[in-house]
């Protein structure tokens, strides 16, 4: 694979104990590497193509790992997309989205874009968050809304593409984000690591 990228995204996926590390729903040979970072979170590498540009995307999946709330400053800095994954056979799982939700305002950069996925569609007999009532939460609060399935692997793919071409899209719309060094994030085209997470990788090796 080549090293050369036009873009590079960092994304989040974040949500309560037991909703599913939804990376692992991903095919492994999708990924080119996996780092563990300074900070103790995994991270996996993933490049794909959109419109005739190659985007690196950095996937950090502690979905589950209530435990990095304790170090969010560091886990949000520089993040371009956010993931909140709820489990739909756990009903306090959605509600508690409402607070991650929060965590995202309190910590993660300005207009960073977010996802919300309801994983394990495939256990209907057990699902007590209905689409409907998850999908008119989304619509409320702006943020797409899609459900997954570990069994099918249903829409995983499809969520992180979505997601990776919206972050895109808006990087063109407002080419001066590409240089900002406060969100730390890649000017298209010289295919650069990000800045805000040089600090945390430190001596890891990571040299994505």
């Amino acid at each position: 694979m080549p090293e050369g990228y036009d873009y590079l995204f960092k994304l989040l996926l974040i949500g309560d104990s037991g909703v599913g590390k939804v990376t692992q729903l991903l095919k492994e040979d999708a990924f080119t590497d996996s780092y563990l970072s300074t900070i103790g979170v995994d991270f996996k590498i993933r490049t794909v193509e959109f419109e005739g540009k190659t985007m690196k995307l950095q996937i950090w999946d502690t979905a589950g790992q209530e435990r990095f709330r304790t170090i969010s400053q560091a886990y949000y800095r520089g993040a371009h997309g956010i993931v909140i994954v709820y489990d739909v056979t756990d009903g306090e799982s959605f509600e508690n989205v409402k607070g991650w939700l929060t965590e995202i305002e309190r910590h993660a950069q300005e207009g960073v874009k977010r996802l919300l996925i309801g994983n394990k569609s495939d256990l209907a007999e057990r699902k007590v968050v209905a689409y409907s009532v998850a999908k008119e939460f989304a619509d409320e609060k702006g943020i797409p809304f899609l459900e997954t399935s570990a069994k099918t692997s249903t829409n995983v793919e499809e969520a992180f593409l979505a997601l990776a071409k919206t972050i895109k899209e808006n990087f063109d719309s407002q080419p001066e984000q590409a240089s900002s060094s406060k969100s730390g994030t890649v000017t298209p085209g010289l295919g650069r690591s990000l800045s805000g997470d040089q600090e945390q990788k430190g001596n890891d090796g990571c040299a994505c």
